[in-house]
């Protein structure tokens, strides 16, 4: 089952305004989810609800930067994804940004974008003349959530320069370490 584009976004900002926080460790606290530390050979994270018990386990060694985008998409299975974790299971990540496989790790990919990146920061660094990967350097995020965000932005009616992202980004980053 596909979740619209307007669905996700309206979820991702009604989480925002309802928590006031874009922060994924404090999101994940105020959800009650628990974030479990776990020491995954390639896996980067997992989401599982065990009863009423919802946790996010994250590869231990991730450094901070990597480990907000894993919390954010995590979070975003969270929110969009109750139904379809019953017959999963749970959601793996060694991926986050190789959707060609399933179209809930695109639509977690949207939720991470429209949840980690304010609409007004972006556009007032577009309409300062910066590209996508410097406004990525600047709001200290990855390009390709950039990119989702500016996917968003197009899908809102407002056009920035658009920046194709890569699929495997994190992929090529977590085995070169």
């Amino acid at each position: 089952m596909q979740i619209p584009i307007s669905e996700i976004l309206l979820t991702a900002d009604n989480l925002t305004k309802k928590y006031g926080t874009r922060n994924p460790y404090e999101l994940a606290d105020a959800l009650g989810i628990m974030i479990m530390p776990r020491p995954f050979a390639s896996q980067l994270g997992a989401y599982t609800k065990i009863l009423s018990n919802r946790f996010i386990f994250i590869k231990d060694d991730l450094d901070e930067f990597i480990e907000r985008i894993v919390l954010y998409h995590e979070l975003g299975h969270d929110q969009l994804h109750q139904a379809q974790l019953s017959k999963n299971g749970a959601f793996r990540e060694f991926h986050l940004f190789n959707v060609s496989k399933d179209r809930m790790e695109y639509e977690a990919n949207v939720f991470a974008a429209q949840l980690s990146i304010d609409d007004d920061e972006i556009l007032e660094l577009g309409k300062e003349g910066y590209d996508n990967q410097q406004i990525a350097a600047m709001l200290n995020t990855d390009t390709n959530l950039v990119g989702y965000k500016t996917e968003i932005l197009s899908y809102k009616g407002i056009q920035l320069n658009r920046l194709s992202h890569n699929n495997n980004f994190l992929n090529s980053r977590i085995f070169q370490q």
